[in-house]
């Protein structure tokens, strides 16, 4: 059966709008106007009157952490109480009175930002969450995942004390002698590791919570870091609800390995990239280079201008960042590496020089995730290299508050300049880094568009950097598409491409830029069958 679309207005990927379109087994049949899709229709087909809605392929986010989202919808909301301290505090205990946990559980929460703390300026600590619970470990990640704090309770189980070295890429925070419950990148591994596992039926119900989430904000799909959680239990999940029916978010996995031998293994067993199903496909290698800007544990080649001791933490050396790659690439993998810092950039593009020199390959989309603080030699490195970048637009609404207190004026000019490397020839899709941020392509797309917070109280950072309205709609479905090697089949709609899209209440070439992210969504489809 044939499903005839009329009277919408229908964003294909290019301009001008189209007026219809026709769905037939799951693909676009005929994209067009009104007429010529009613001239489609045959006895039995279904016609749907748009009533001039806007359309458009559905959002796909090109970078975000799918199950971190599933949980976070489980697990207590700081992001919704972090105007203080103490709003924060009492919450997290209110919530913990109302979900105690099982015996061996803990209480977990993300979401705070300290720069959003009213009442003092700086992060919670072990003696705050204190108030949350003493009998059981509770946990508070903060919003960008690379701090979190715990309650005294998991310092003693830790055994940590002020002498217990940190990590190489990570640090242990030390207060008035004792350590004072903060721990930051690879410190909080072992904690992550005392903190009991989902099983797979977990998983799968957290998979689902994360669809609807998804699927409500008009996103049809993802690249997704997941691993986390064991790779075999979180693949098996996935593809037990591809084949039961319950997987409504095409899924790219951009897989994370901390070393050689675990991504040897991973690749042995044929899980490379592009591996898979239309539904769910192995992705990248993915590695996470550094911290984040928020909490100054992002990389930089010199001090934090606000912080003058400090360069934050480079996750891997460059010896492992090269060798992992490198065998990432000799494999055929594509790959993906975090890098907010300009002193990790350095490291992840020396990495990918030395591989493309010692087996030089086309068409090989490595990317950089994040891409935010760089220096114009790093651009120009990034265009020879022909390298993607997967940003997250969004970070504007934060970080255009922080970025010049943190780097300087100088590094903060060359910095976020995704449109630059639009300009100069690179694929630019976009993402929201979910749980990081809310999973909303809307609010993205007018931060990309505006480049200034959602509420409009920071002044525009780098105008010159502004999308289009066309050009930010495309970074969320035709270069994501791109970023996962799918451009023949998704994140446009024409004929023979999946139908996968999402209608709007009103059309964002038409609202004043301020108002993009208050557009509703009417309706997601995923290969034709409506999914909210």
């Amino acid at each position: 059966m044939r499903t005839i679309y009329i009277n919408g207005q229908v964003f294909t990927g290019d301009m001008p709008l189209q007026e219809a379109f026709v769905v037939e087994d799951g693909r676009f049949l005929l994209v067009g106007s009104s007429e010529q899709a009613r001239e489609m229709m045959r006895p039995g087909d279904e016609c749907v009157d748009l009533e001039g809605r806007f359309v458009m392929s559905g959002f796909i986010d090109s970078h975000m952490h799918m199950i971190g989202c599933g949980q976070s919808l489980l697990h207590a909301r700081l992001d919704q109480h972090t105007g203080s301290i103490r709003e924060l505090v009492e919450y997290f205990a209110e919530f913990a009175r109302q979900n105690p946990p099982k015996q061996g559980g803990w209480i977990v929460g993300r979401g705070w930002n300290q720069d959003y703390f009213t009442d003092e300026h700086r992060m919670p600590d072990r003696h705050d969450l204190d108030k949350v619970s003493t009998e059981y470990p509770v946990a508070a990640v903060r919003c960008c995942g690379h701090c979190l704090v715990v309650n005294s309770k998991v310092i003693e189980m830790l055994g940590v004390t002020a002498d217990t070295a940190a990590p190489e890429g990570g640090t242990i925070g030390v207060e008035n002698g004792e350590p004072d419950g903060r721990f930051f990148d690879n410190a909080m591994d072992p904690i992550y590791q005392m903190i009991p596992d989902p099983g797979k039926e977990e998983i799968k119900d957290i998979i689902r919570a994360a669809c609807r989430r998804l699927n409500a904000c008009g996103i049809t799909g993802c690249h997704t870091d997941d691993y986390s959680l064991p790779w075999r239990t979180v693949n098996e999940a996935y593809r037990e609800l591809e084949e039961s029916g319950e997987l409504t978010v095409r899924v790219y996995e951009q897989s994370n390995f901390q070393n050689v031998d675990s991504l040897r293994e991973f690749v042995e067993e044929g899980n490379v990239t592009g591996a898979g199903s239309d539904l769910f496909r192995i992705g990248p290698l993915k590695l996470l280079g550094d911290g984040a800007l928020g909490a100054r544990t992002a990389f930089l080649s010199q001090p934090y201008a606000d912080e003058p001791d400090n360069y934050g933490l480079p996750v891997f050396t460059q010896e492992t960042l090269t060798e992992m790659i490198g065998y990432a690439h000799a494999h055929g993998m594509q790959a993906a590496v975090h890098a907010i810092g300009d002193g990790c950039l350095d490291r992840v593009l020396n990495a990918y020089e030395q591989a493309l020199k010692d087996q030089p390959r086309e068409n090989h989309r490595h990317g950089i995730v994040h891409c935010q603080i760089t220096r114009p030699d790093q651009l120009e490195r990034m265009a020879k290299m022909k390298l993607h970048i997967y940003a997250q637009t969004i970070f504007i609404d934060y970080d255009s508050r922080i970025v010049r207190e943190r780097v300087g004026d100088e590094l903060a000019e060359s910095s976020y300049n995704w449109k630059t490397l639009m300009n100069m020839g690179l694929t630019v899709s976009n993402g929201t880094d979910c749980p990081v941020e809310l999973p909303d392509a809307l609010r993205g797309i007018q931060c990309a568009v505006t480049r200034a917070s959602l509420r409009g109280d920071t002044p525009t950072y780098l105008p010159e950097q502004a999308f289009t309205v066309e050009e930010a709609l495309r970074s969320y479905s035709a270069m994501s598409a791109y970023g996962s090697f799918e451009e023949e089949k998704k994140g446009l709609i024409q004929s023979g491409m999946l139908a996968d899209f999402v209608v709007l209440e009103e059309n964002p070439f038409e609202v004043k830029p301020e108002r993009i992210a208050e557009i509703p969504v009417y309706a997601t489809y995923l290969g034709g069958k409506r999914v909210y």
